[in-house]
């Protein structure tokens, strides 16, 4: 696409790493920038270069952090006796806004995909190994998604879990609160219904 300006073609191009975001977007945003934001796009800039180099990750669970240690693990009214493994800070986020979960993360930073060249070392697999084998985790949470690599990564931490001498437990998965049948789709269903659990 001929902008007129080869800044401004860079500008469309960078803007789109974004996840989501193709030419049309991203020249949408370049010249709401231009033309109204410029203020806002320069502290946008500013605050962007900042976090890139100064925003790395937290050396015990993973999630993104400034310090070595993050918030959360630093923190000492987290219980260390449960361990949530999740695939990335934003899964981690959806359980701290949404639940009452007071136990420690660990942030895979994605999920086994041999395909997109993700194995157990660049998930961290050996470091989590390491601390499930320190003796202090009782019951490590797998939270990651049931997609079908999500599900085998799952499969993988279970084993993980019990060489370390830990109770793997896996989220729930299967019809929504509030959910009709009808409107479920077939492989929810068929997973609700294969884990089926005895009421009380």
């Amino acid at each position: 696409m001929s902008s007129g300006s080869p800044l401004l073609a860079d500008l469309i191009e960078a803007l789109r790493c974004l996840p989501g975001v193709g030419g049309k977007s991203a020249q949408r945003m370049a010249f709401h920038l231009l033309e109204r934001e410029r203020e806002r796009g320069l502290k946008l800039a500013a605050v962007m270069e900042q976090a890139m180099r100064r925003i790395g990750h937290c050396e015990r669970c993973r999630n993104f952090s400034e310090e070595p240690l993050c918030s959360l693990c630093a923190s000492s009214s987290r219980d260390r006796q449960v361990l949530c493994v999740v695939e990335s800070p934003t899964d981690l986020a959806a359980i701290e806004q949404a639940t009452g979960y007071r136990g420690q993360y660990f942030v895979l930073m994605g999920r086994l995909s041999p395909l997109d060249g993700l194995g157990p070392e660049e998930l961290g697999l050996a470091q989590l190994a390491q601390r499930l084998g320190e003796g202090e985790i009782e019951e490590l949470i797998i939270a990651t998604n049931p997609t079908v690599e999500g599900e085998a990564t799952a499969h993988y931490l279970a084993q993980l879990a019990r060489a370390g001498g830990v109770r793997p437990t896996r989220l729930a998965h299967g019809v929504p609160l509030g959910g009709e049948l009808e409107y479920v789709d077939r492989s929810t269903l068929a997973h609700a219904f294969g884990g089926r659990q005895l009421l009380d």
